[in-house]
């Protein structure tokens, strides 16, 4: 258990402290050991530092030894140059087959203070170590005495001195009072390198009984405390004098001086010191007033850059000198009453140093041996020779000498010349030892390389095939390729030093076995190796640098080729800022084939990736830089400096711009007044800057933050300031944007923007409202307000008044107002325009012209003017009605006007006033004008009816604004049938008191589009179309017609429908005309495909309705145009389907009520259909079925506008005139459901073609001009109403 003990306490204190030494061993490979029992001269391998101290702290302190060496090692030891046993004393602690002892900390190890050496040895040599000092340091104490107080007079200079006890460097020296607070040290008071307390001159404040020297011993863990001093500073009592001159010149003659140096006090001195120290130059001078030290090489125009002046100028030091800092220094201390001066003669020396270190060597036997031992330092170091550790002299050998140099020569070595030598330096900095082996010995070639190892190489690169020999006398070493009996040659071939071969710039040709040969005096031998070429590895997709926001997920790519030999051998690894992120336990790292994923990217992300694509033969690097962005941080120590009343100075140190740079920091206020909470932007400055003076508002009390933003966006703010309330003052404003307003005509009502709370300056904040009127020499009459706003009554009407408006708080004034100018409330105007004229310029323009009304009478500022017109009657008409009146609004001061959108063949009236902002004025003599013929609009209720296979009877109504006298209809047609060719176009003239025409000669089963316009004398209007598709022979043709948009039968009243799914059908299946046909006994239905239409399956259905069994018919091919539906039974209804679809639902693209003949009435070519009675009671219900059209579209669309175009599509786009369209509307039992035929003439919207046509659309809303008498406005007044309003173009322009 005691050796047990001992070896734990041994381990321990060597893992606390250890030196290793560096010898200058014989390197023997441990293979050669291996190999063969080859013995070894001693080495010392480890021993302790050169001064070991004693820290009483420490448990035990370790005298280390280690050496190698063969045969075994004994060790032995000197104690201050006498040999010394540790194993013959009991206290210390000793271990088998180890120089090493250790000495417990027992309370005595005085005794074993001293300087030891450490001796190994074996039957070849001694080793040595170098001498280890064991230092005990004893407890440092300043000496128990009394010191008695220091008295000085007030200006003197007073030194108190610490003189530290002696310790274990480095010292350490503070000047504190007993409650431990420092003594400030300034230009007047320092501590020296000594240690001693310096005043330049005493003043009164230094007077005090507690001056405490404090020795602080960092390594020993110990302060000592010397007795506290007292200094008493005696005022000097010529100062309190009156300032008569002999008492002032006297007392300045005492206190102000030149100055002197407390230390050092010679004019010279010397200082040397190590290389590597540092230097430390003091000068502290006294004198009146208080001296500055200034500091100068001389020879020099400036001091070394490493140069630091500290302590006020009064201390000089320079880190790590070197033999440039040599030299003469000088220090100078001055005042106004002279100065003075010391001189530094700086040497710096240098312990020894090897210059040659002595080299171990294995030397043949026979050979010449050489030892060189050069040193330097300064000073120059003296050398010693040892021989196994005793002095060279004492162990003379014949064939050895020692050169002048200090070399040694031995001449035909011998095994027996096998020992250590050592080489001793010393100068008095310090002492270097080193030991060289030397063994002389004859050993035959032994290859320390494996045999047959194989090598990989990649192509185009370098290998080293290895060939490691141990020999003496050295061996010859060659390599040679298996398939060459000659050695390898060649510039890409290298054979070095150590045996190795190097092949440089590898091809494919380089494959194969080699071997190597060692061979010298004493034998050869040889091993083989093999050569494998693999291809390079490349990466050919490397990362690519990234920058990302923070919190994003990342992406590295990393993809390489390799030789596909090596299979599974390849691998991809990660690496960032040289750590292995492969295993990483990260979770937000994602490794996977080559690709590298960081989750919730953050900023200790950022840095370089290294992706390494590696083989066992080589590898490939690539290297991407990931940057983390985001916005700034806070700004920190956001403080407010240079108070200055209503300004302040606020600074601030930036936070990190995470990589995107701040583009400018935005400053914000909070006051605690009016808005307490609220922060407010004051003002924004530059990224670059990190201060702002700000302009403040008085009687406020702030507080300050800042924040910054960079391209990503804003940052959070900075922690607020502390607040800075200013003082309050006077405003600095007046109000701004004053508006005076005369609603009334003896008012004034003045109007001011309110100074904002935080322009106040101060409590009690008014205002003084002054007026008076211009140019009468009146005195200004004067009101305080608190209110933004003032009344002035008793105005006259229009008058001009100067106003200024002034602040006031409890202060005082606020600057001097500016005076404005404005008048006075406003009044009707008193006078109408005189000499209207009216000139008609075409048949829906005319031009007013007038007088300007006086300025005089306008009582206020001219608006400008109105007219207003309103129809008389139509020319056709003999009766007079007062119409709608219409106003226009004619802005500023002009006397002219255009006014169009007139109606034509009309007579009207028109007033012209002035206005301003109380109103209008009185209006002018009404004058009449009339307006010339204009073209009719479109033809009311066009219908095309009683279809028949050549012929179908046209019907119409003259339009509702004739716009003069009709003289006749023009009727156009042309085939429009599914060819990119049309029919001719076809024109019949018809009289004026026509309004219905049987067409005939037409094709049949032909799709034909019918144009009617109206004439009057000036021409004829817009024209309104429809069209129709005649049928085949048939029994009764006035029967379900069907177009998209509308859909009839001969048997009203009955429900049409065109399904939800039809209007989704019909952007895919567009068919057009879809109409029934029936006799007694069959029914036809037909349609025409759409020009877009494709091939698809369409199905008919039909059911009888007193049964309510449906019966689909098989697919048809739309492309087909019509299906005959048998076996239907006489004088029954029926209901007719078209679907999409094979089954019935309540989607379908067309359905229709039928209802058979009676058998014999009818034929498909002939029957009751071409009777007389037949035909009048056909017409009878059609002329019916349009009147309750026309009736319905009227109450649908009472008061609407609707456009025809002059030029419609040939071929409708059934999308834009939508099945479900608004404008459907139905036949039914309940006159609340609308009909669902319309006119294809009534289903447009004219809002957008009348507002270019007409003047405007009526309404209560003035109408308002430019200067040109272009239309800005609207008309005023009712929207005219009539039964039904079918408009086209109103307007001609002449």
């Amino acid at each position: 258990m005691r050796l047990l003990r001992k070896i734990l306490l041994l381990l321990g204190t060597c893992l606390h402290m250890s030196c290793k030494y560096q010898s200058n061993a014989l390197d023997i490979p441990l293979e050669v050991l291996a190999h063969m029992n080859m013995e070894q001269l001693p080495t010392i391998t480890e021993h302790s530092p050169a001064s070991l101290i004693a820290f009483p702290f420490e448990e035990s302190f370790p005298m280390k030894c280690e050496a190698t060496g063969n045969p075994g090692l004994e060790f032995r030891w000197t104690k201050n140059g006498q040999d010394f046993d540790p194993y013959q004393d009991l206290r210390l602690i000793t271990l088998d087959d180890s120089g090493t002892f250790i000495i417990p900390n027992n309370g005595n190890l005085t005794e074993f203070q001293g300087n030891y050496r450490c001796f190994a040895t074996n039957k070849l040599g001694t080793a040595m170590s170098e001498e280890i000092e064991f230092v005990v340091p004893n407890v440092p104490k300043f000496p128990k005495e009394i010191i008695d107080p220091i008295e000085v007079m007030e200006g003197q200079s007073v030194i108190l001195e610490c003189n530290p006890p002696k310790g274990i460097p480095p010292l350490e020296i503070y000047w504190m009072t007993i409650r431990l607070q420092h003594i400030e040290q300034d230009e007047r008071v320092s501590v020296g390198l000594n240690g001693n307390l310096y005043f330049s001159n005493a003043i009164k404040t230094d007077s005090r009984r507690d001056y405490c020297c404090f020795a602080a011993f960092p390594r020993i863990r110990t302060i000592v405390q010397k007795t506290a001093m007292s200094v008493v500073v005696k005022s000097n009592k010529l100062l309190k004098d009156s300032d008569s001159g002999s008492g002032r010149g006297y007392a300045n003659s005492l206190l102000e001086r030149k100055p002197s140096l407390l230390t050092p006090t010679a004019k010279e001195s010397h200082t040397y010191l190590m290389k590597g120290e540092d230097l430390q130059l003091e000068c502290i001078a006294e004198g009146f007033p208080t001296p500055k030290v200034e500091w100068v090489k001389i020879g020099f125009h400036e001091l070394p850059e490493r140069a630091e002046v500290e302590s006020h100028g009064k201390l000089l030091t320079v880190e790590m000198v070197n033999e440039e800092d040599e030299g003469k220094y000088m220090c100078r201390a001055k005042n106004p009453h002279g100065e003075v001066v010391h001189y530094f003669h700086v040497t710096v020396e240098e312990p020894p140093e090897f210059e040659i270190e002595p080299q171990s060597q294995l030397v043949t036997i026979g050979a010449d041996v050489v030892i060189k031992c050069v040193v330097k330092g300064n000073p120059q170091p003296s050398v010693a020779w040892r021989v196994n550790g005793q002095p060279l002299n004492d162990v003379p050998t014949s064939n050895r000498k020692v050169l002048k140099d200090g070399t040694i020569s031995i001449h035909n070595a011998k095994p027996e010349n096998s020992a250590v030598y050592q080489c001793e330096a010393t100068n008095r900095h310090g002492t270097i030892l080193v030991n060289a082996n030397i063994m002389i010995m004859n050993i035959q070639p032994l290859i320390l390389t494996e045999n047959n190892l194989q090598y990989m190489a990649v192509e185009g690169k370098g290998v080293v095939m290895h060939c490691k020999v141990f020999s003496s006398p050295a061996s010859s070493i060659t390599w040679s390729k298996a398939d060459s009996a000659n050695a390898v040659e060649g510039e890409r071939f290298s054979v070095h030093k150590n045996g190795s071969l190097e092949i440089h710039n590898i091809m494919k040709e380089d494959m194969g076995e080699y071997s190597c040969f060692a061979q010298n005096t004493e034998g050869k031998v040889a091993i083989a190796a093999t050569l494998e070429v693999k291809d390079p590895t490349r990466i050919v997709d490397p990362p690519r640098d990234l920058r990302v926001l923070a919190g994003t997920t990342i992406q590295f790519s990393c993809q390489a080729e390799f030789d596909p030999s090596i299979g599974d051998d390849f691998e991809i690894l990660w690496e960032k800022d040289g750590m292995a992120l492969n295993g990483s336990e990260n979770a937000r790292y994602i490794l996977n084939d080559g690709v590298l994923e960081i989750i919730n990217v953050s900023f200790g992300d950022q840095g370089f990736y290294v992706c390494v694509a590696r083989t066992p033969v080589d590898q490939d690097v690539a290297v991407a830089q990931l940057s983390v962005v985001d916005v700034p941080d806070p700004p920190e120590d956001v403080i407010l400096s240079e108070h200055n009343g209503r300004s302040v100075k606020l600074q601030w140190i930036p936070g990190d711009d995470h990589n995107s740079s701040i583009t400018e920091f935005v400053i914000e206020f909070e006051e605690s007044q009016h808005e307490p909470g609220s922060w407010r932007e004051m003002m924004r400055v530059p990224g670059n800057h990190h201060s702002a003076l700000l302009k403040l508002h008085s009687h406020v009390d702030y507080r300050f933050r800042v924040y910054a933003i960079n391209e990503v966006g804003r940052g959070r703010p900075s922690q607020a300031t502390e607040r800075y309330k200013t003082p309050a003052s006077a405003p600095d404003k007046n109000p701004e944007n004053i508006k005076i307003e005369g609603h009334l005509p003896h008012e004034m009502d003045i109007n001011w923007e309110p100074l904002s709370p935080i322009e106040h300056n101060g409590p009690g904040l008014e205002y003084k409202v002054s007026y008076r009127r211009q140019g009468t020499g009146e005195d200004w009459t004067e009101h305080m307000v608190k209110r933004h706003s003032f009344l002035v009554k008793n105005t006259p009407t229009f008058v001009l008044y100067e106003i200024k408006i002034q602040t006031k708080n409890h202060v005082g004034w606020g600057p001097d107002p500016k005076i404005i100018t404005a008048y006075s409330g406003e009044d009707f105007p008193s006078a109408a325009p005189e000499d209207v004229a009216v000139d008609v310029m075409n048949n829906t323009m005319m031009k007013v012209r007038w007088e300007h009304v006086h300025k005089d009478k306008l009582n206020g500022h001219l608006g400008g003017y109105r007219i207003s017109y309103w129809r008389l009657r139509s020319l056709l008409d003999s009766k007079k009605t007062h119409g709608d009146k219409h106003t226009l609004t004619f802005s500023g001061e002009r006397n002219h006007a255009v006014v169009t959108g007139l109606r034509p063949f009309s007579e009207f009236s028109l007033i012209v006033m002035a206005f301003n902002s109380r109103g209008n004025g009185p209006g002018s003599h009404p004058v009449s004008f009339k307006t010339p013929e204009g073209v009719p609009g479109q033809v009311a209720a066009f219908s095309v009816t009683n279809i028949q296979k050549h012929k179908v009877t046209l019907t119409w109504s003259p339009p509702v604004d004739a716009n003069g006298v009709i003289i006749g209809f023009i009727l156009q047609y042309q085939l429009i049938n599914d060819t990119e060719e049309l029919g001719s176009l076809m024109t019949l003239n018809i009289s004026a008191d026509s309004n219905k025409l049987h067409l005939q000669d037409l094709e049949a089963l032909s799709k034909y589009k019918f144009y009617l316009r109206c004439c009057t004398r000036v021409g004829c209007g817009p024209a309104v179309s429809e069209e129709r598709t005649t049928v085949p022979e048939a029994t009764s043709t006035d029967v379900a017609s069907f177009n998209i948009r509308k859909s009839g039968s001969r048997f009203p009243p009955r429900k049409t429908t065109v399904s939800p799914v039809a209007n989704a059908t019909l952007s895919s299946i567009a068919l057009l005309n879809i109409s029934t046909t029936v006799s007694h006994n069959f029914a036809n239905i037909s349609w025409i495909p759409g020009t877009e239409q494709t091939e698809s399956e369409l199905y008919v259905a039909f059911m009888n309705n007193r049964e309510g069994n449906w019966k689909i018919s098989d697919a048809l091919n739309s492309s087909k145009t019509f299906h005959i539906i048998e076996g239907l039974e006489p004088a029954t209804e029926y209901t007719v389907r078209l679907m999409t679809k094979s089954w019935v639902d309540n989607s379908s693209i067309f359905e229709d009520v039928i209802r058979t003949s009676a058998k014999g009435l009818a034929s498909i070519h002939g029957g009751i259909s071409n009777q007389g009675w037949f035909i009048g009671l056909m017409c009878a219900i059609a002329l019916l079925t349009l009147i309750v059209l026309i009736a319905c579209f009227v109450n649908r669309n009472k008061g609407g506008k609707y456009s025809v175009k002059e030029k419609e599509d040939l071929h409708p786009d059934l999308e834009s005139q939508g099945i479900n369209d608004d404008t459907f509307c139905e036949y039914s039992d309940n006159d609340e459901k609308p009909l669902k035929s319309s006119q294809h003439s009534l289903n447009g919207d004219l809002k957008g073609k009348d507002s270019g046509d007409s003047m405007v659309d009526y309404g209560d809303e003035d109408t308002h001009f430019h200067e040109d008498g272009s239309f800005i406005g609207e008309y005023s007044g009712r929207k005219e109403r009539v039964s039904m309003e079918i408009k086209g173009n109103n307007q001609s322009t002449a």
